[in-house]
Formats: structure tokens, C-alpha cells, sequence
């Protein structure tokens, strides 16, 4: 098994909605669900016919997100560590399933989000590889969040200057990456800049009157 292969964990994950208070957009880093990933202890492995299944086009197969990035070598050790539930089993994990790396079976992109504020403090791309799954994309530079758009992997990550706080990010960046064969290259970067008016930052200062 290579560093960046992980088994398989063959448990359905239940989208919820998310009970620790992020505020939105703007406040919590690039697009996102509010949705955590509700898992099941101890869940059993799929065998091979499973997989087999999955390959030969059969109903998905959804994975526990979270048994995979503790068992990933490629997800940081303060990402586990911190990688626990925001209420009850409920764990700040956003999970998406389709087609960004050409396999005939569906890929995997995971978001770890934080619970306090919802920023996006990891993602990552799972490739099916037989009955386990390899990681072919990290990015744990915050605030991150990436999502599927016909085909190509899609990064936000927002821009903050100095004296920027949380809530009002200077600017965004949206990559696109798309899948060579072997692995994920930058194909577009559209960068924008924020309003400080819009967004509640300072405001421009009333003008003087005019002595006579």
C-alpha cells in the first residue's frame, strides 16, 4: 500500500444540518453546505464483490469521511487531532462523490471545517484504487473548500490582508484543477476583491462643508 492509500470504510454517511453556529459565507470562508458528516462506530469494511460493484457502474458506495482522513498519512496530525464531533456524532465534515479524476468509479472530495466558525481548514481528493482509496489532492492552507464543477476540481480560498478580520476577507481566489492522467494541474485562477463598504469594513468619511 503506498503512503497516500487509505482503506475503504464501507458506512453510509448522513447529511445533517450543522448545530454550532456558522454565520455564512462571508464569515466562513469560501461556498459550503453548513452539512456535517454523521458517522457510524465501528462500521464493517466492504469486501471485494462491494468494490466490484461500485466498478462495474452498481449503486455507490459511500464512505465514512472521517475513518479516512484519520487513517490517510497525508491528512496533518493537527487536523486529526482536532478532527472531532461539534455536537453529539456529529463531525464538521462536508463530503461530495462524483467524477474529477476520470475513473470509471466516483472520486471523493472531503472538506474539513471547523466548528466554531465553519471555516474550511482542510480538502481533500480521494481516487478509488481496487477496494481502497488514494489521496491525489491536499490543500490544508485555511480558509480552503473545494467542490466538483463538470469535471474539474474547483479551490476556493478566500484572501485576508493584515488587518482583516475573520468576518471581512479582502479578497477570494477560485482555481481550477484539472486531472492529467496522474495528477491534479492548475488550469484557471480568478482572483476578486472585496468591497469594505459592502462588507461592513470602514466606511468613507462624511464630506466637509464648505465655508462661505
Amino acid at each position: 500500500m503506498s503512503a497516500g492509500t487509505v482503506v475503504l470504510v464501507g458506512t453510509a454517511v448522513f447529511a445533517v444540518g450543522c448545530a454550532t453556529g456558522g454565520t455564512g459565507l462571508r464569515d466562513g470562508g469560501p461556498a459550503r453546505t453548513d452539512s456535517v458528516a454523521k458517522t457510524t462506530p465501528n462500521a464493517p469494511s466492504p469486501d471485494a464483490s462491494s468494490a466490484s460493484a461500485a466498478a462495474s457502474g452498481g449503486p455507490l458506495k459511500k464512505v465514512d469521511p472521517v475513518a479516512l482522513l484519520k487513517a490517510d498519512p497525508k491528512v496533518s496530525a493537527e487536523i486529526k487531532r482536532d478532527l472531532k464531533p461539534c455536537t453529539g456524532k456529529e463531525y464538521p465534515v462536508d463530503v461530495s462523490y462524483g467524477k474529477v479524476t476520470g475513473s470509471t468509479v466516483v472520486d471523493i472530495v472531503v472538506n474539513v471545517l471547523s466548528c466554531a466558525d465553519a471555516l474550511g481548514r482542510g480538502s481533500y481528493v480521494y481516487r478509488a484504487d481496487g477496494a481502497r482509496y488514494e489521496n491525489v489532492f491536499s490543500d490544508e492552507q485555511p480558509p480552503v473548500y473545494a467542490e466538483i464543477d463538470r469535471g474539474d476540481l474547483v479551490v476556493t480560498k478566500q484572501v485576508y490582508g493584515k488587518s482583516d478580520a475573520l468576518a471581512y476577507p479582502s479578497g477570494e481566489d477560485v482555481i481550477t484543477y484539472r486531472w492529467n492522467g496522474e495528477k491534479f494541474t492548475e488550469q484557471d485562477r480568478v482572483h476578486s476583491e472585496y468591497s469594505n463598504v459592502v462588507d461592513g469594513g470602514s466606511q468613507p468619511a462624511p464630506a466637509t462643508p464648505q465655508k462661505n
